[in-house]
């Protein structure tokens, strides 16, 4: 099956369709809804899932997380067409400061009340549809997130998969010494100053022009993707924080990077891989691809998406059902 990143163009994720035809051509029913997370704030989310599939044949579900200064539409959201098309139920949301949701754009100083709004529309959905087994999708930032929430969920998932994962930030894309040391002066007394201590991100992520030229004409693209001083400092901080729990990962793992990304080290996804307790655990490393793998030429997008699917598909045949009752436990 050809991923649908092939029939868009520079202008436009579905091409010269609309979104209602682009839908309709790939059999895939979209909705959309905001809810209230736990701090009052509107929260983004979407859901897709075959047309022609009676919901007691859909193989299982799967909860998306994009990634920094990215959101569950645009190019994102012909991943979720794809996987939707396979027979799965897909859920995603907008991050806080991301697509359509609230907060200041693309400022994270605390990870952790994201991780949580994950969590409450991830458990409504996999509420809606209990006998699915349910694996977690995350790139870039997303990756770490869903690391996250797999180590708060323990038990409750059935797979993560990690596309070019912030396991570790590429040191060609950290702040350059001395300006890692002052991030946290900088967090305390201007934590939403935008210091240029990175290159952006799009021109060291999507290895094809056109693409590159797709992802800025984006409705809810507002910035190159400088983090603040914050949000540059949190990133850090959650890398150090899961590279010291990746032996705590024993779900089904599959880590897919590319060798030549420089926004989210290689050597990360290597380490999680080598690390993680998982059993069933595979890693794909690409040799000269670059951070977002949807961004790579017609041929590697096949390449990386093509072991994608086929994991999706060979997990969900062999999946055990978690106990859902634990999904309303105080400690999820």
């Amino acid at each position: 099956m050809a991923h649908p990143i092939h029939q868009a163009s520079e202008n436009s994720p579905f091409g010269d369709l609309t979104k209602e035809e682009f839908y309709k051509t790939h059999h895939v029913i979209h909705q959309e809804e905001f809810i209230l997370n736990k701090g009052n704030m509107k929260i983004f989310t979407q859901s897709w899932y075959p047309d022609a599939t009676n919901m007691a044949q859909l193989k299982g579900l799967v909860a998306m997380v994009h990634g920094y200064i990215s959101e569950s539409s645009w190019i994102f959201q012909l991943t979720a067409t794809a996987i939707a098309k396979l027979g799965f139920f897909v859920c995603a949301l907008d991050l806080q400061g991301h697509g359509y949701s609230d907060g200041s754009y693309g400022h994270i100083p605390d990870i952790h009340p994201v991780v949580d709004d994950c969590i409450q529309f991830f458990n409504t959905c996999r509420a809606d549809h209990p006998k699915l087994p349910a694996f977690l999708y995350g790139e870039s930032l997303g990756g770490a997130i869903a690391i996250l929430i797999s180590l708060k969920q323990k038990g409750l998932w059935n797979g993560l998969l990690l596309n070019g994962a912030m396991c570790g930030v590429s040191p060609r894309y950290k702040p350059a010494w001395p300006l890692e040391k002052l991030l946290p002066m900088a967090a305390y007394f201007a934590p939403k100053w935008r210091i240029a201590i990175t290159k952006p991100l799009a021109s060291k992520s999507y290895k094809e022009e056109w693409k590159r030229r797709l992802v800025v004409k984006s409705p809810n693209c507002r910035s190159s993707g400088k983090p603040s001083a914050a949000t540059a400092l949190e990133f850090l901080r959650v890398c150090e924080k899961i590279k010291k729990r990746f032996h705590k990962l024993e779900l089904p793992l599959l880590v897919v990077h590319g060798e030549d990304d420089l926004v989210c080290d290689s050597d990360s996804a290597r380490l999680v891989y080598e690390l993680a307790g998982s059993k069933d655990k595979t890693l794909k490393i690409f040799p000269g691809m670059w951070h977002q793998l949807i961004g790579e030429t017609k041929e590697n997008v096949e390449l990386v998406f093509q072991t994608i699917f086929s994991w999706l598909r060979d997990q969900a045949d062999i999946a055990v059902l978690p106990p859902m009752n634990n999904l309303l436990s105080p400690n999820v």
